[in-house]
């Protein structure tokens, strides 16, 4: 069990299961262009890295391409009228989220994913109302892994950084973590990149599964 006044999460490939949507756009703007729809396990680990990472494994082209920011905003129309059609909490997250209301724990967001998407698809959810906040990239001006978005988090609930907890499954986010000065997890489960190892990123703690995470916050 772990002593913490306040619990914060990464948005995408943390606390929601985004991928099966981010993937569903992808694939039907390739089939619009002409091309074959890919299949989830080639461009899942993609989902970390937003809509330019998804842009560059679906139409194998670079920022620097003239049509790419084209079809990259094309991508985003796409994504945001059926941003939660298939998106869900990772198994045993909301357990988690429970038990931090039941016992008055503050729990958040601090994610790159702008407001647009990150309130919209919390709002189906119904999220929203029960993160205590939730920050992106809109609301400061150095994103994730500077940590000005955790800082900023921690002000919003009046928690010491030092007394949360940060979850995240990209580097950024315990770089960020470890920058604010709080407790670090690496979520295994995430969306981690080929090639990664996510239990060598320095976090305090790994966790491989979703739904080990209420055993480590809070069984003794």
């Amino acid at each position: 069990m772990l002593a913490f006044k306040a619990l914060l999460f990464d948005l995408d490939g943390t606390l929601l299961d985004t991928a099966p949507d981010f993937i569903s756009a992808l694939n039907i703007q390739l089939v619009m262009h002409g091309r074959e729809p890919l299949p989830a396990s080639a461009v899942r680990t993609s989902v970390t890295n937003g809509s330019a990472g998804l842009i560059q494994d679906g139409f194998g082209i670079t920022p620097d391409h003239v049509d790419f920011e084209l079809i990259r905003q094309q991508y985003l129309d796409l994504y945001f009228n059926n941003l939660a059609d298939q998106t869900e909490l990772f198994p045993g997250m909301e357990e988690v989220l429970a038990r931090c209301e039941h016992d008055n724990i503050p729990w958040g967001i601090v994610t790159n994913k702008p407001w647009k998407y990150s309130s919209a698809v919390l709002e189906q959810l119904n999220l929203i109302g029960r993160a205590a906040t939730v920050i992106c990239p809109d609301h400061v001006a150095h994103p994730k892994p500077n940590p000005e978005a955790m800082l900023l988090a921690a002000a919003q609930i009046s928690v010491a950084p030092k007394d949360c907890l940060y979850v995240g499954d990209h580097l950024r986010d315990i770089d960020a973590g470890i920058a604010a000065g709080m407790t670090t997890i690496a979520a295994g489960w995430g969306y981690i990149e080929h090639g990664e190892d996510a239990s060598s990123w320095n976090a305090d703690y790994f966790v491989s599964e979703s739904n080990q995470l209420h055993q480590l916050l809070f069984n003794p």
